[in-house]
């Protein structure tokens, strides 16, 4: 047992194999009677030592629709003080070091996840001189519904204004984990690397990092003003109510959570465009909204004017995400040459574009076709609009693509959404596990991936040249790390003006 004290009190860790770990460590006060919607607030003091050698309470969330339920195994653990954040560190870091930080933003369509997903163990981190911290934040409507009151008010966007508090706490209290305030990375997949990738625009934000990593996600996927307020009439006309942040919240918990998670399950099962629009392409009702105050423009808008240009960057997506939107409730194979056209059209791309597609797989069928579609869509252009952004605004920004493992090495998912999770964390041993990534996972997939985010949190640099609009530097991720300029270039280009 070891002890640190935080903001708020004393807390006892546990050490093992060289690591400590401090978990379910509360770093706001728990968002629930008076604070309910609202922002957060200081963390209450306690007294005696707390106990943070088990995982604190998860924010109040539905389930994941029924197709990624065995995929994705969903931690519930009950108690009001869900915002907390678990901390591992090296143990000799305790007794006074520098070390530089890493604090995770898990994904989870803005409605699921939590920081006691088993995948974002922290130890490989700490092994490897990196202080890990994984948080929680509010989801679904309780972080980030958006009403008309709220324009311009900064009363918005709370799962955001909760990752902010965590990072606070982190400049607060880090050092007595042996990290350095000055060399934080913040990162994020999914949803969290929507986030993140939010936070570099947010003026709120500035400071409270030097580095982000953006995993499968950048700012594609930002809610205007007006789609935040449909959404609210939405959840407000299913519970009853009227669309105002208090009316909701007294709707009551339980049924906010149901009514948000049902509107989200609908939406990623039946991608009804004619009823949900562009929701329908992206499926994320719920998300980081330009709200006029926190979020003042669009991202990329503010990264082109220069916005974290002094914040190194990382991101980039996986060869197949898309496969697991597909793969998962058992459609690929029902994909046809009519539904790829059909699909693709909605999605922006021309019959032109698709054929590109056709000659660059020329030995796959409709659904896997549609797959890297998708992919390119949702995942690996965005990240690219957002490198392009910052190139223009002054920023430096490296971009990967991570391509194992094989679609018969996981049960046809490849290297679909969500599978480098483990590879990064270098998490692959857990059983749990086995659905993502298979009953085999290469060790060596492991050991280069996690070696380069280890040496982009300690250094600003994962070993490739930067991203420029002149040479499009992409490094390749698998068992080891190759480089290549502008791969796939063909299909780049034929979403020029289209995404």
């Amino acid at each position: 047992m070891v002890e640190v004290q935080v903001t708020g009190g004393t807390i006892r860790g546990i050490t093992k194999d060289g690591v400590a770990r401090f978990l379910g460590v509360p770093y706001a006060a728990p968002p629930f009677g008076a604070h309910r919607m609202k922002q957060p607030a200081a963390v209450p003091p306690w007294d005696g030592v707390r106990d943070a050698t088990s995982c604190g309470p998860t924010a109040p969330k539905g389930e994941y629709p029924p197709q990624y339920q065995a995929i994705f195994p969903e931690p519930v653990i009950a108690g009001e003080e869900c915002l907390n954040l678990n901390v591992w560190t090296p143990s000799h870091a305790l007794s006074g070091g520098s070390l530089p930080v890493f604090v995770w933003v898990h994904g989870g369509s803005f409605t699921n996840g939590s920081n006691a997903v088993t995948a974002y163990d922290g130890s490989a981190f700490a092994r490897d001189g990196v202080v890990c911290v994984t948080i929680n934040y509010r989801l679904g409507a309780e972080g980030f519904l958006f009403t008309e009151a709220d324009r311009g008010t900064g009363t918005a966007n709370l799962g955001l204004q909760d990752q902010i508090a965590a990072l606070r706490w982190v400049q607060a209290n880090i050092r007595a984990f042996g990290g350095d305030p000055a060399r934080v990375t913040v990162g994020g997949q999914s949803a969290g690397a929507m986030a993140v990738t939010t936070l570099l625009a947010m003026p709120s934000a500035a400071g409270l990092f030097a580095r982000v990593i953006a995993q499968s996600g950048a700012a594609a996927n930002t809610l205007d003003a007006e789609t935040g307020l449909a959404v609210s009439r939405v959840l407000a006309d299913r519970l009853g109510t009227e669309p105002d942040r208090a009316a909701i919240a007294d709707a009551g918990l339980d049924a906010v959570v149901k009514a948000v998670s049902d509107l989200v399950t609908e939406i990623q099962t039946t991608r009804d465009v004619a009823k949900w629009g562009a929701l329908a392409l992206s499926t994320l009702p719920f998300a980081p909204v330009i709200d006029g105050a926190l979020l003042p423009r669009h991202p990329l808008d503010a990264f082109e004017s220069g916005a974290g240009r002094d914040v190194a960057v990382l991101t980039g997506s996986n060869r197949q995400e898309a496969r697991l939107f597909l793969v998962a409730p058992g459609t690929i194979d029902e994909i046809d040459e009519t539904a790829l056209a059909e699909i693709s059209a909605a999605y922006g791309l021309s019959p032109t574009g698709l054929d590109s597609y056709r000659r660059h797989f020329p030995d796959l069928a409709p659904g896997d076709l549609l797959a890297q579609v998708v992919t390119d869509w949702y995942y690996a252009v965005p990240a690219v609009r957002m490198a392009e952004a910052r190139e223009r605004g002054g920023g430096a920004t490296w971009v990967y693509r991570f391509d194992r493992p094989r679609p018969e090495e996981n049960h046809g998912l490849g290297a679909a959404h969500a599978v480098e999770l483990p590879y990064v964390f270098d998490t692959t041993g857990r059983p749990e596990l086995e659905p993502l990534i298979g009953p085999n996972p290469a060790r060596a997939i492991a050991a280069s991936t996690h070696s380069v985010w280890v040496r982009f949190i300690t250094n600003g640099d994962p070993g490739w040249a930067a991203y420029s609009e002149e040479t499009r530097t992409t490094a390749l991720l698998a068992e080891t790390v190759s480089v290549a300029d502008d791969p796939d270039a063909e299909l780049r280009r034929a979403w020029d003006g289209r995404r």
